[in-house]
């Protein structure tokens, strides 16, 4: 099983200087590679406390410069955002540096604020997404980028450094609603999922995707990537104690940065989804949501972790996991021994798993 780690610069209700937060977070990202895992990530965000991440190509080129052997990942771009040009030349430049390590991960964005900042229609965010995901991927194939759209006109334009490798296979999409997995496939991205909906429903959207995926591109689809927020302890009642303190309050920003309990959101064209999930929210109050996107992140001592991660692999069918250990307030200490802890009982056991089920 693949297993990479994700930094996450969380500054909640600014109880730190973000320099702070920004050393502690590079120093997380620094233990990757020699605690065994197999790649760095980093999400983009933008203007708040949530993350504060704005380049994550910068960070990762940061991280090539410091590694030999991880994978460099985006968790996610979002393309309408940022110029697909500027998109296709920094992931090749991050390809360069680091020989060919760039995991290139996209998505369409959620956070009002953010678009907002931007200056950037929110509902226009699903056609854009896929005009520049169609010209961004042809570019990183081809070596130039050219496309003519409704949001996105770009004359035949060279990419240099010319990307040395394609990136089929290593281009992964976030997709939450139903609508944006069918687009995906038809992309002929893999899928990375960040748990916000019960395992039954997001199952049946994977085989959605999966059967849209070989209808289109006739081939198999990627197996998809996981991304869970894990609390680790030696004792169950230390795990529990990290649960409530820090995955539940993770989950609480995510509803705020978000808006999840905003039923304006379903106005916005592209978004209706999260429209009904507000009108769940109204309904059995926001402190049970909050906990049930809790329950679908990982926690407990390291064999309990394991036989979760393991367990949430075969139901997906997954490739691997991407884990975050220091999110939600965690003081700089408890998030590194929860780190080395899942890097000494839990990693060596996942990366196993796949040679022992050949096995079996």
């Amino acid at each position: 099983m693949h297993v990479g780690m994700s930094v996450f610069f969380q500054n909640l209700e600014g109880q730190r200087s973000d320099r702070e937060i920004y050393a502690h977070e590079l120093s997380m990202a620094d233990l990757a590679e020699p605690l065994g895992f197999d790649s760095v990530w980093a999400a983009e965000h933008h203007f708040t406390d949530y993350d504060m991440c704005p380049s994550v190509t910068q960070f990762l080129t940061w991280v090539a410069g410091r590694t030999n052997k991880v994978g460099l990942g985006s968790m996610v771009v979002v393309l309408p955002w940022t110029d697909p040009v500027r998109v296709a030349e920094q992931f090749s430049v991050l390809d360069y540096v680091s020989d060919g390590r760039a995991l290139l991960g996209i998505g369409r964005g959620l956070g009002r604020v953010e678009f907002e900042g931007f200056r950037v229609a929110m509902g226009e965010s699903r056609p854009r997404f896929v005009e520049y995901a169609e010209a961004l991927l042809t570019a990183l194939e081809t070596g130039t980028i050219e496309y003519e759209g409704k949001f996105y006109q770009q004359p035949r334009t060279a990419i240099r450094p010319a990307p040395f490798k394609s990136f089929r296979g290593r281009t992964y999409a976030s997709a939450v609603s139903p609508e944006s997995a069918e687009i995906m496939a038809r992309l002929g991205v893999g899928i990375m999922i960040i748990a916000q909906k019960p395992w039954e429903t997001a199952l049946q959207e994977i085989e959605h995707y999966r059967g849209v995926y070989r209808e289109v591109n006739r081939a198999e689809p990627p197996q998809p990537l996981l991304v869970s927020f894990a609390a680790v302890h030696e004792s169950e009642d230390g795990a529990r104690e990290m649960f409530e303190r820090y995955i539940m309050d993770y989950c609480s920003s995510t509803l705020t940065h978000y808006e999840f309990a905003n039923a304006g959101l379903a106005d916005i064209p592209g978004y209706e989804y999260y429209g009904k999930l507000a009108q769940n929210i109204e309904k059995h109050g926001a402190d049970r949501f909050c906990r049930f996107l809790a329950e679908l992140q990982v926690w407990g001592t390291p064999d309990q972790v394991a036989e979760q991660m393991i367990e949430h692999q075969r139901m997906l069918d997954s490739s691997g996991v991407i884990g975050v250990f220091s999110y939600g307030g965690m003081p700089d200490d408890v998030a590194k021994a929860n780190l080395h802890l899942f890097a000494e009982k839990v990693l060596p056991r996942l990366q196993a798993h796949d040679a022992q089920a050949r096995s079996a």
